[in-house]
Parts: structure tokens; sequence; C-alpha cells
């Protein structure tokens, strides 16, 4: 049989309420009392019931992180920003993959309310109805991480994906490109697609370089995308020198697939990334790219949920945070 809280009580010979209290660190017990407790603790091997301790403080010190694949770098880096706060705060998470699937997020969302997290992590593409119908009705919080619902209504963190468009084009722009191509997200991401895209144009326009449709492929920010995108590329009559590519997977996706049509990168043509992921720094040439600080989004996300989750006061629930471009060898020097 398990060992109950009445067994540490008997073998302490003190009373189930000051079990209780040593247990959730309560530190109205006097320090013999409490050595005594924890001795019978040990020496029993008994393991608090967290679902039973939940139920008496209305707490179970768990929070539940969803995202949408959990072998994209991307997420896994989020993840772990989010898992290291956690952990300062003493709280426990369930991690749970999504598929990227409407109905499967729907569904992790209200079986982690059932087993009655005390705050959810959310990562997802695109935020639609009904997953506000559920976020308006849930007894917990929920801050979005590295994505957004439109109406800016719900708790999040993120970057300008906007700004981070523009940022990258510019810097393509800079080193005297004027044909230069996107490789997009789907444009049902607000973030990711469309947003990144509306950069892309805003830096033309400024520029004064017109827009040209053939310079646009909608990938879908996996590798084989990218290789897809420079075969298409390539056989256009004018052929982009710049490729700006939506991710970092898919900026690997079009080195690789321009050289294995003998293309020198950056001398022929010059790719840019976005996000940063370890794979930037280990393909050759190494990519130039947009940082997306993926842990820091992860962490400031977990450390935001906390605050609701402890009633402190929120001054700003809606978190941009900076990026920058890192200069690596997919792009020539500017001058």
């Amino acid at each position: 049989m398990p060992i109950t809280i009445y067994d540490v009580a008997r073998e302490a010979g003190v009373s189930m309420a000051t079990v209780s209290r040593v247990v959730n660190g309560n530190p109205n017990v006097k320090p013999t009392t409490r050595k005594k407790v924890l001795a019978a603790i040990e020496r029993l091997g008994y393991r608090p019931n967290a679902v039973a301790r939940g139920l008496a403080s209305k707490k179970t010190t768990t929070v539940g992180v969803i995202i949408p694949d959990i072998s994209n770098a991307f997420f896994a880096e989020l993840a772990r920003g989010i898992d290291d706060i956690a952990s300062m705060y003493k709280y426990n998470i369930i991690l749970s993959d999504s598929d990227q699937r409407l109905e499967k997020e729907l569904h992790l969302i209200n079986t982690l309310l059932e087993k009655q997290v005390d705050g959810i992590v959310f990562m997802g593409r695109e935020i639609k109805p009904e997953h506000i119908e559920v976020f308006n009705t849930s007894s917990v919080p929920i801050v979005l991480a590295g994505t957004l619902e439109s109406a800016g209504e719900q708790p999040s963190v993120n970057i300008n994906h906007f700004q981070g468009g523009y940022d990258a084009t510019k810097r393509l722009l800079d080193g005297g490109n004027t044909r230069i191509a996107m490789i997009t997200g789907p444009f049902s991401d607000p973030l990711g697609g469309l947003t990144r895209f509306k950069g892309y144009r805003q830096a033309l326009d400024d520029a004064k370089i017109p827009f040209r449709e053939e310079y646009i492929f909608n990938g879908n920010f996996a590798y084989d995308s990218g290789i897809e995108a420079a075969n298409v590329f390539m056989s256009l009559s004018e052929p982009p020198t710049a490729i700006f590519a939506a991710s970092d997977e898919m900026a690997v996706g079009v080195i690789h697939g321009l050289q294995d049509m003998g293309k020198n990168v950056p001398r022929d043509i010059e790719v840019i990334g976005y996000d940063n992921i370890r794979l930037a720094e280990m393909v050759r040439p190494k990519l130039t790219t947009v940082v997306q600080p993926m842990y820091d989004i992860g962490a400031v996300a977990m450390r935001l949920l906390t605050k609701f989750m402890n009633k402190e006061k929120v001054e700003e629930q809606i978190v941009v945070l900076p990026h920058r471009i890192e200069e690596r060898q997919s792009t020539k020097p500017l001058s």
C-alpha cells in the first residue's frame, strides 16, 4: 500500500495538519518538529499526492505548454526558456505537441484545463475564433509565445515581425541588390507568413523597387520548400540576385538547392534567413539571419504567466522583444 500522510503523522508523533504544513513549506512549524517530520518522510519514502494538494490549495504548481512541432528547433528552444523559468518559480510543466492541427490544439487546451493546471503557455501558427472562444472561457491564464491573435487582447510575447521582414530586405538592398526574391511562410500564419512579407514589400516600396510577383514563393517553413523555391527562382529569365527566406530551415534549403546547381553563395546569389536556429551556424556558408530571441521569448512568456497566476501587477501584457541581424557568410560584406 502507498505511504500516506496518516502514516507519516503516526511515525513522527504529530498531527496530520502538522505534516501538511511541513510538506507545503508553511513556516509556522517549530524547527525540531519540522526535523522530526522530514526524518519520518525520508524513512517511509513518502511522496505527497500532488492532486490532493492541488484540490486543497486550488493550485497544482503545474503549467501546460502546447507547441506545434516538438521536432522543430525553433519551438524546442522556446520550450527550454519556458522550462528554465518554470523551474525557477517551482512549477512543473506538461509539454504537449499539437502537430499544428486545430482540433488537437483545442483538445489539448481542454485536457490541460481538466488536469487543473494553473496556467497555459500556447504556441501555434494561426489563432482562430475557436481558439479565442476557449481562451475567453478558460479558468486559468493563458499566454501566447511566438504567436499573436489579431485583436491583441490575449497576453503574448513576440518580436516585431514586420520590422524583421523589413530589416532583412533592407540588408539585401544595402548590399546593392535590386532583384530580391522572398520565400514566405503560409499567409494564414499572421506573423511568420503575412507580416514578414508586408515588411519585405514596404522595404521595396521605400527603396522605389518595383514589386515582382514572380519573386515570391509561398513556402511552409520547411527545408524542402527552400530547395523547391531555389529551382523556381533560378529558372526565371531574370533570376534574383538575393533571396530572403522567412525561416532558417527554408534558407538552408535554398543554399543547398543553389549549390546543387553549381551556384556559389554569396558570390552568385546572397541568402538571408530568419530565426537564428542552431542550423544557421552548421550550414556552409554560415547563414546571415534575423535573430529571433527564441529562448527569451519562452522565458519571458513563462514569467508573464507566473505574474498572472500569482496575481502580481502586470504593466504590459503584450510584450515585444528586440531583434537584430546576425551577419555571417551567406551575404557579401557591406562596403
